[in-house]
């Protein structure tokens, strides 16, 4: 499953939801949580599943549903309304360890993934190396709920670069998604005007370790899909390090174009290969 680009939907707005299928996204978070006003969650859930239903089996962006926090008065009724749908998985906000995900699969049984929201709150940061990747479909984190959790004014420079702690965060999920064996997701972008900004952030992203991003506008998915694919130069230079190895079998290290390239180098190749679907 190829996760670039997921775009959050309100699940209260239908129409929303129908249109963003073809928005050329690889997943949708049709979102029950934050996007949702108390009062609107029924109508949402019913929303939501219909659209699970009639999407089941069809071709596609993945399907993953945004429910409420575990420790919240909707999850039960969340988890009801999309038990048995053909969703791909679920997005559990405030996910506190592997812990918090067996407790949502116990409630919610079925070969479905869990992309946990791992850095919510303060107890959060502290499990973020907890996970094992047993039925996730990657970890990701995030920049909004956190600072208000401890009483932070923001979580971003006059610039919009993160404060210290922040970034602390960002690297504890970046390695905590690749300790477990899984794709590690890059928050949102907030200012979905400034798309040249969305494109820097982006590709500074990818260039740590992550290898998709959430979108918060259908104008944010093609920027991220481009970040986050790679380029027909990259894969060129690719191809010619696996080449060179193959026709080298045994070899520790070998030269190409003037520099040395060992067994990191042919790991990393190989890795943008696959994503590239090679």
């Amino acid at each position: 499953m190829r996760l670039r680009s997921l775009l959050f939907v309100p699940g209260d707005r239908p129409e929303r939801m129908e249109k963003a299928l073809g928005l050329g996204a690889d997943a949708l978070i049709l979102d029950l949580e934050d996007a949702v006003a108390a009062p609107a969650k029924v109508a949402a859930r019913a929303a939501v599943r219909a659209l699970l239903d009639a999407r089941a089996g069809s071709s596609g962006p993945a399907l993953f549903v945004r429910v409420n926090p575990l420790d919240s008065a909707f999850v039960a009724e969340d988890v009801a309304a999309i038990a048995g749908s053909g969703m791909t998985g679920v997005v559990l906000p405030k996910a506190e360890g592997r812990g918090s995900v067996a407790t949502l699969r116990a409630m919610l049984p079925g070969d479905y993934r869990i992309l946990p929201i791992a850095s919510e709150t303060a107890r959060a940061v502290f499990t973020l190396g907890d996970y094992d990747g047993e039925g996730l479909a990657g970890l990701t984190w995030g920049a909004e709920d956190l600072p208000a959790a401890i009483g932070a004014a923001t979580a971003r420079e006059a610039d919009g670069s993160y404060t210290d702690p922040y970034r602390v965060v960002r690297a504890l999920t970046l390695f905590g998604a690749h300790a477990a064996g899984v794709p590690a997701i890059e928050t949102v972008y907030p200012d979905f005007r400034d798309l040249d900004g969305l494109a820097d952030y982006a590709a500074r992203g990818r260039r740590d370790g992550f290898t998709g991003m959430m979108a918060i506008h259908p104008a944010q998915v093609p920027v991220i899909n481009a970040a986050f694919s790679p380029s027909e130069r990259e894969i060129d230079h690719a191809r010619r390090i696996v080449a060179l190895f193959d026709a080298n079998p045994g070899a520790g290290a070998l030269q190409m174009d003037g520099r040395m390239v060992d067994a990191p180098h042919l790991k990393a190749a190989r890795r943008l290969l696959a994503a590239a679907g090679e």
